[in-house]
């Protein structure tokens, strides 16, 4: 158990993020900061607070308004960013409007993640997810080690779902692991995809694992659409906890994160999800895997659109 973890943004992925750390007890105290209303966060923290009782958890539950909230916190998961929403006209915000708008609200992240929990090792959910870890990396300039974007982990479980239930077996038994960047390039890996241990082949032929890996590409879509209004959360909060109880109980365990490469994988200087091992110091080890040639084509076109979004990032700054 932790002392503290902080939550940033108050929506329903860190609502379910702030409940989760509650029931499960990772800390002893979880800290929310959400700026949108003013005693917003305080509401959402004191309704789980009042719960505790009934779960049997002596979690202290404290929501703010303020970045103070978090101060002193082991961990901290980032939540923040608007969600792209049609406009009252019916028009959509442009991918560039919404891109600003959110490097804007991480600008005001970093800077109480620097001034509040300097030390903390950073998990960040937020959208779009490959610019906002850059982003959160030049403000914060912290070790590789300290600061990771779950996209990975959401992304190999939505293909391990599918799979399971093309093959009509439990999704304990499916391995599977999803690299590159969070968007529509992102490469489920097939040759390391096995169901209890054998070739994912033996069970599903190759036409129906290309439609699941077509649709795993466009599975945050597809949530999208369904739901009307808003996206996916109860899945990205338990991916980015389990990130995180891989760093609190030490587990030393293999997952896919958007991690900073420093030659690994032939890429310098771009945060790219990638399997790593993950400890009580954060990312601990960078796993290389052995990729097919065809593969190998696919994560570098993966790459290349991880590069153009961070150019994007760095010219939005000048």
């Amino acid at each position: 158990m932790l002392n503290k973890i902080a939550v940033i943004g108050g929506g329903n992925i860190g609502g379910v993020v702030v409940q989760e750390v509650a029931s499960r007890k990772l800390a002893r105290s979880v800290a929310l900061v959400d700026v949108k209303e003013p005693e917003f966060a305080k509401g959402k923290c004191l309704d789980i607070a009042e719960g505790t009782p009934v779960i049997g958890a002596d979690i202290n539950v404290e929501g703010s308004k303020e970045y103070d909230v978090i101060e002193g916190a082991d961990i901290v998961i980032n939540t923040a960013g608007v969600p792209r929403t049609t406009r009252p006209d019916g028009t959509l915000p442009t991918r560039e409007e919404l891109l600003a708008t959110n490097l804007k609200i991480t600008d005001f992240v970093s800077a109480g993640i620097a001034k509040y929990a300097p030390d903390a090792i950073v998990i960040s959910i937020a959208n779009p997810l490959d610019a906002i870890v850059y982003r959160l990396h030049m403000n914060l300039k912290k070790d590789r080690s300290k600061l990771l974007g779950m996209a990975g982990v959401l992304d190999s479980a939505r293909y391990r779902l599918f799979i399971a239930q093309e093959a009509g077996v439990s999704v304990e038994n499916v391995e599977a692991m999803v690299l590159g960047g969070h968007g529509d390039d992102m490469l489920p890996i097939r040759s390391a995809c096995r169901i209890a241990g054998m070739p994912v082949e033996k069970f599903v032929s190759p036409e129906k694992l290309e439609a699941i890996e077509n649709r795993t590409r466009k599975a945050g879509g597809e949530v999208v659409k369904l739901l009307g209004s808003g996206s996916a959360f109860v899945s990205p909060a338990w991916s980015a906890l389990e990130m995180a109880e891989a760093i609190i109980y030490d587990k030393r365990k293999i997952v896919p994160v958007c991690t900073l490469l420093k030659g690994e994988y032939g890429v310098d200087g771009l945060f790219i999800g990638v399997p790593a091992i993950l400890g009580k110091n954060g990312v601990e080890q960078i796993i290389e895997m052995d990729l097919t040639d065809e593969e190998k084509e696919l994560f570098k076109k993966s790459v290349a659109s991880v590069k153009k979004t961070a150019d994007e990032v760095v010219a939005m700054t000048k």
